[in-house]
């Protein structure tokens, strides 16, 4: 016949009443962050990428990266249109679409992509960063500083798409100044 605990076996041990307690709440604490860590992706996953409720990249959105990163810009326009027709509410593939028209020399829809990028989410930086690429390339310098200034206020602390417009714009000026 099993025998109760007795009040002395249930005792604390010594020192401060609840550092037991403090000491298993940091363990806890520790240990989740660990499993968070292990997790593959848990943490490092980009949230604006086109997922899948699975998880997965949408395929024809990471057919459409991959053909950019080769500079394939047909491809990569079929695929990403392929996509943005699945995820119509998603500013990186309507950005990416903007940068692969503009790389295929073809402005007009890349202004289009990059309007709707913009639309989806004003603070896109890549976004203002491309578009006022294209208008240096449109000659249009004006709308250029226009993005250059909207990430200067987007961007709190410096950041590589407020810095690359600029040297853009600045290897604009020197251009026409010639």
């Amino acid at each position: 016949m099993p025998t109760a605990i007795g009040p002395s076996c249930a005792r604390r041990s010594s020192g401060w009443p609840a550092s037991n307690d403090v000491i298993g709440l940091r363990v806890s604490a520790g240990l989740l962050g660990l499993g968070l860590a292990l997790l593959p992706g848990a943490s490092l996953a980009d949230p604006t990428d086109a997922t899948s409720k699975e998880g997965q990249l949408d395929p024809e959105y990471a057919a459409g990266k991959a053909a950019i990163a080769t500079k394939d810009w047909s491809a990569a326009i079929r695929s990403l249109s392929s996509a943005a027709l699945r995820d119509t509410r998603n500013a990186d593939i309507e950005n990416y679409l903007g940068y692969a028209y503009r790389q295929s020399g073809q402005l007009q829809p890349a202004f289009t992509h990059y309007q709707r990028a913009l639309q989806l989410d004003p603070r896109h930086r890549g976004a203002h960063e491309y578009i006022g690429e294209a208008y240096l390339i449109a000659d249009n310098l004006t709308k250029a500083e226009e993005h250059l200034a909207a990430l200067q206020r987007i961007c709190l602390i410096p950041c590589e798409e407020y810095e690359d417009l600029k040297k853009a714009i600045a290897d604009y000026r020197a251009r026409v100044a010639k």
